[in-house]
């Protein structure tokens, strides 16, 4: 099945169509490309987690595509939730909140609460508008890729993923690069469960206050495993002194087959080592972070040296990716 074009008012009603009848559909948004399922459809959520050879109770993402619709999902009364929800939505912003009786089980993995999104990729709106108009008023929708992998921010990299027989719908490189920020408002206070590309003081200053830290109470989330967006080389994080000492006994010799590097400081490493230059900004590390990890492992790397981003917040959502793959 060729890509289907993300522009074309013919192909988004088809990728909607193909959801209504419970199809899985792939479609970009700002963070990643989803694996799209209609969210009140317990069969169909199930083939997101067969395809993805992802746990059933390992809770997804719902997309909407208004506050009003998340209100069909959720309880979105609390202050925090319409506090974040007016500033950032919509947007790379996941806000957990009760789950409404009777609605959407499988995606909220069996949980009492649920994992709620408006994101403002124009494709993304453009087919849960068209979903919309059909009866379905939420997308299911975790990373396109096979569980525990890097996440997708092109649409090549779904097909290489799941193969031609997926519906994609092509809407370019994903902009932010990385998942979206993930808060718990379910308790009294909101916590932070997953960082991303959004900007912590801007959120504690939307709440008014500091966001708690996960801790063994919070309900369980989307990524949020200690292993996770791990590229097929092995991944090792290392400090700016640890990677050029690591470097510095290379000098001269043969490095091991299959190295790569991605650092911000080194711009200049030994013949056989595949090298990529880290951005110095943050949001454009993210924006090409997983897009760097599937290079790597295309062209045959087998161990992946990444410099340690910053300590500064706003490396948040970076550090967290790496981490976790170095992790696997």
């Amino acid at each position: 099945m060729p890509l289907l074009d993300g522009t074309s008012a013919p192909a988004i009603d088809e990728a909607a169509q193909a959801l209504a009848g419970g199809e899985l559909v792939a479609f970009p948004t700002e963070t990643v490309y989803g694996l799209g399922a209609r969210a009140d459809d317990d069969r169909a959520v199930a083939r997101i987690f067969a395809a993805k050879g992802r746990p059933a109770n390992h809770p997804l993402i719902v997309h909407v595509d208004s506050l009003a619709a998340a209100s069909g999902f959720g309880d979105m009364g609390a202050d925090a939730v319409q506090r974040l929800a007016k500033a950032f939505w919509p947007g790379p912003l996941t806000l957990i909140v009760p789950r409404l009786d009777g609605v959407a089980a499988a995606a909220a993995g069996g949980q009492g609460s649920i994992g709620l999104r408006f994101p403002s990729h124009p494709v993304a709106r453009a087919l849960l508008a068209a979903c919309a108009e059909r009866g379905v008023h939420g997308v299911a929708g975790p990373s396109a890729n096979r569980f525990g992998r890097i996440s997708p921010t092109a649409a090549s990299h779904v097909v290489d993923e799941f193969g031609a027989e997926l519906r994609v719908l092509d809407g370019g490189p994903c902009d932010a690069g990385i998942e979206s920020t993930i808060i718990d408002c379910t308790a009294g206070r909101a916590t932070l469960l997953r960082p991303g590309v959004l900007n912590r003081a801007a959120l504690e200053h939307c709440l008014g206050r500091a966001l708690g830290e996960r801790d063994a109470t919070s309900p369980r989330a989307s990524g949020t495993l200690a292993a996770h967006y791990a590229p097929q080389a092995k991944l090792r994080l290392m400090s700016t002194a640890d990677l050029r000492t690591a470097l510095a006994i290379l000098t001269g010799s043969r490095p091991p087959q299959g190295l790569a590097v991605y650092s911000r400081t080194v711009h200049k490493v030994e013949a056989g080592i595949d090298l990529k230059v880290m951005p110095e900004r943050a949001d454009e590390a993210a924006h090409q972070l997983f897009a760097v990890l599937r290079g790597f492992d295309a062209r045959g790397a087998r161990l992946i040296w990444v410099e340690a981003p910053p300590a500064d917040p706003d490396w948040d959502g970076v550090r967290d990716r790496l981490e976790r793959a170095a992790a696997a």
